[in-house]
């Protein structure tokens, strides 16, 4: 047998493989090392963490989800080159639960995480209490409003005014507690209490209740799709205590640590801003678009 022909014993065979071996940490290392947002493109898919059942933001069925939410992660997607994939999750106890579980580090039953998580409150004490996550790129000011029937109430300059009418909120909001809890339970027996502030307005709408105390964009929403005369709606701020006067910034959530995705998804946010596709977004939910 010729030296040519003579088969590789195991010496030469482990020889030969001992450079590709020492390669293979240093590529293990370099995948490791690339940056969130290079792992997020080269997947080419960006997750999106929405609420369920939280009208007119993300609303329906877990295949076909449709709100204002959905067509903001939509355009994001689009301006980085990515496509979307949305998750639709119930909200927990508290913001603190929905970040956890969203967005640092998944549900215990294996939902989750998401890149990104929208409707986000821009809160400092929120910041605080969550040091895993970064709460960036407001898109929106979420305000309360009190919105009423004019034929059935002329005016209201305080809660005192609303003495003797029925009134409709959300269950479980922050709004309905401090609504009901004015004056020492003033306005309590009034108070009708509905699943989401959406129909608190259908509410108001159908003549089952005069006023109806929600966010201005739950508001917006009902009566831009209702055929309604005009003047027959009226918004009015409500100082109540415990409620901010001016409203707050609402954005987006990420990890704390994906300082590259922040980036660029603050960068996007920028582009549909300057372009007009966000107002066009907001007008088409009937929403308006406010300064965060």
């Amino acid at each position: 047998m010729t030296e040519k022909n003579r088969p590789l014993d195991r010496r030469q065979i482990l020889a030969g493989l001992l450079p590709l071996l020492a390669g293979m940490p240093l590529l293990a290392q370099a995948q490791t090392e690339l940056s969130d947002l290079a792992k997020i493109r080269a997947a080419g898919v960006l997750k999106v963490a929405v609420y369920k059942d939280n009208a007119p933001f993300s609303d329906g069925p877990a295949n076909d989800v449709q709100g204002l939410d959905v067509s903001i992660a939509t355009a994001l997607a689009r301006q980085l080159k990515l496509k979307l994939a949305l998750l639709p999750f119930d909200a927990g106890e508290n913001m603190n639960d929905d970040l956890r579980n969203m967005v640092w580090r998944g549900h215990y039953l294996g939902y989750g995480p998401a890149d990104v998580m929208l409707q986000v409150p821009g809160d400092k004490y929120l910041m605080a209490r969550n040091r895993q996550v970064l709460i960036l790129a407001p898109y929106m000011r979420q305000s309360l409003v009190l919105v009423f029937d004019t034929s059935r109430i002329a005016d209201v300059n305080s809660p005192d005014d609303l003495k003797g009418f029925q009134l409709a909120a959300e269950r479980g909001a922050g709004a309905t507690s401090a609504l009901m809890g004015y004056g020492g339970g003033l306005l309590r027996a009034q108070v009708g209490i509905h699943n989401t502030g959406t129909q608190a307005v259908q509410a108001l709408l159908e003549g089952k209740a005069a006023a109806a105390y929600v966010t201005r964009a739950q508001a917006e929403s009902v009566l831009s799709r209702a055929e309604v005369k005009p003047g027959q709606y009226r918004f009015t701020p409500l100082a109540l205590s415990g409620l901010p006067d001016n409203g707050w910034p609402v954005g987006m959530a990420i990890k704390a640590e994906n300082k590259d995705l922040g980036q660029a998804l603050e960068a996007a946010l920028q582009s549909i801003r300057a372009s007009g596709e966000l107002l066009a977004i907001f007008r088409q939910h009937g929403m308006t678009l406010t300064a965060p």
